[in-house]
């Protein structure tokens, strides 16, 4: 279908053309640090996000979203002790204000890790060849490092929904978004999914539709996505989805929190068992175009706030994300973590400083993500082989993930023998303790519902994150012995006794 017409944005100044520069490229950021400020260091030492940032590039500047701010965010004042930092950083001041304790007393001395040396990261590799980093405790204070922080959803959701309202997002969401929407009072609304994950036109009905009468509930304006290798169901939108999708919010006005974990786990194309790999990219620059497009990319009105992480691609453990926003959605989002989570952890940042920036580089970081681009792709090659080696095709269908951790199994639950007779949740229920029964266990797809009593898909979330290629292939031969049973057919392995 053809995209939406945009809503006419007002100009007004929020909204002036910036002056832009040239675009930031990976062997042009040592230039630009060269040329930036010194960081200021010392025991709780200022930092800003505006320190980091390249000149806006191609993009007029964002409107503003007071019209959709909730009064919780808008009644937020800045911390006067936060702001205070800042003048940490005036020559020979003297910090009586701060309460943290003096480092001589943390029961260390440094952190040391052995690192991946790139572009060889293997586990082997590393144990013979690897980069021994060390942190000592007083670094920061004498110049030799720095570290800086960031947070996410819960704060996301304070700053736009209020008690009562909807909230647009996938027909099948993540379960942990749910849970952190459903206590604050705020409805989930589901949009229809195809393979491409949420469908434009769908949430377009629901919007040009909308009767508040029969709702209850003024029409939506926040949409919570995740693009990219969706959790659960793996889809992954196109460039011209996510742009019918961004039209489809310009036209009725969406706020949109964009959340991205997966982003740089985009795979090779799937080819099949017995077809030829496709050829890794070649360089950077090649990597970083295959990429999809983010919905932040295309944002010329300031109504995406992307909210990206390390726990996939580095580890969980971190609890280090970032958002990108225009400047008064960041403004007010610092004023909540200011009473909240205020920072992630300084030890991870430490490491995580010490692993990205001091050790491998921008350089470095890419060639660690393309690495994973190959091991994912193997992983999840792994998966769908074992699928369509052991699952009976009668009643189970799929199709492989381009992105992300797991893949979506569709059962056909109607060729149940007492489909007649039982509900569909009965009948999911039984495939999930028949594959615990034999060792296997996998996510029902009823838990991922934006609308706990909507849909008529059976599904079942699997990951190929975790276990190795012969334990997904022995777990995938139990899942398919179990709906044999179940659906009473022949015992074959897709046609072979």
């Amino acid at each position: 279908m053809s995209p939406p017409s945009a809503i006419a944005v007002e100009a007004i100044t929020d909204t002036q053309a910036a002056s832009f520069v040239e675009r930031l490229s990976i062997n042009g950021v040592a230039a630009r640090r060269s040329k930036a400020p010194a960081v200021s260091t010392g025991i709780v030492a200022h930092a800003s996000s505006d320190m980091f940032k390249s000149p806006g590039y191609g993009k007029p500047k964002a409107k503003t979203w007071d019209h959709r701010l909730t009064e919780e965010s808008k009644s937020r004042k800045s911390s006067p002790l936060k702001s205070a930092a800042k003048y940490l950083k005036t020559p020979g001041l003297i910090n009586l204000g701060g309460g943290l304790p003096s480092s001589q007393y943390f029961p260390f001395e440094h952190i040391a890790a052995k690192v991946p040396k790139p572009p060889d990261f293997s586990e082997s590799a590393t144990k013979d060849n690897g980069i021994s980093v060390k942190a000592g405790k007083h670094d920061a204070a004498e110049g030799k490092s720095i570290y800086g922080s960031t947070s996410a959803l819960d704060m996301g959701l304070r700053m736009f929904a209020t008690r009562g309202d909807y909230i647009l997002t996938e027909e099948y969401a993540f379960c942990s978004a749910l849970e952190t929407i459903a206590p604050m009072g705020v409805k989930c609304l589901g949009v229809k999914m195809d393979d491409e994950g949420l469908l434009p036109s769908s949430m377009d009905s629901i919007l040009a539709n909308w009767n508040e009468e029969q709702r209850g509930a003024k029409k939506p304006f926040l949409l919570y996505t995740v693009p990219t290798g969706q959790n659960p169901t793996g889809a992954t939108q196109s460039e011209q989805r996510r742009k019918d999708l961004y039209h489809c919010a310009q036209k009725h006005d969406l706020y949109i929190l964009e959340d991205e974990p997966y982003y740089f786990l985009q795979m090779q194309p799937y080819t099949g068992p017995n077809a030829p790999d496709v050829p890794l990219p070649s360089s950077h620059e090649e990597f970083l175009s295959a990429l999809a497009p983010s919905l932040l990319s295309m944002d010329v009105d300031g109504r995406v706030m992307r909210m990206d992480s390390l726990s996939k691609t580095i580890a969980p453990g971190t609890r280090t994300g970032w958002i990108t926003a225009s400047a008064q959605v960041v403004e007010r989002f610092v004023r909540h973590t200011e009473t909240s989570t205020q920072f992630p952890s300084g030890l991870s940042q430490l490491v995580l400083y010490k692993l990205l920036d001091e050790t491998w580089g921008h350089a470095g970081y890419l060639d660690w993500l393309i690495n994973l681009r190959l091991e994912y792709t193997k992983r999840r090659d792994s998966l769908v082989y074992a699928c369509e080696e052991y699952l009976p095709k009668e009643v189970a269908s799929w199709r492989a993930p381009a992105a992300g951790m797991f893949h979506w199994i569709k059962i056909d639950w109607r060729r149940h023998p007492l489909a007649n007779t039982i509900s569909m949740l009965e009948i999911e229920e039984e495939i999930y303790h028949a594959g615990i029964d034999r060792g296997v266990l996998y996510c029902r797809g009823s838990w991922f519902r934006a609308e706990a009593d909507s849909g008529e898909g059976m599904f079942f979330r699997t990951t190929f994150a975790t276990s190795s290629a012969e334990d997904m292939a022995e777990a995938i031969k139990r899942f398919g012995e179990a709906l044999r049973a179940i659906f009473d057919l022949k015992n074959e392995v897709n046609g072979h006794a």
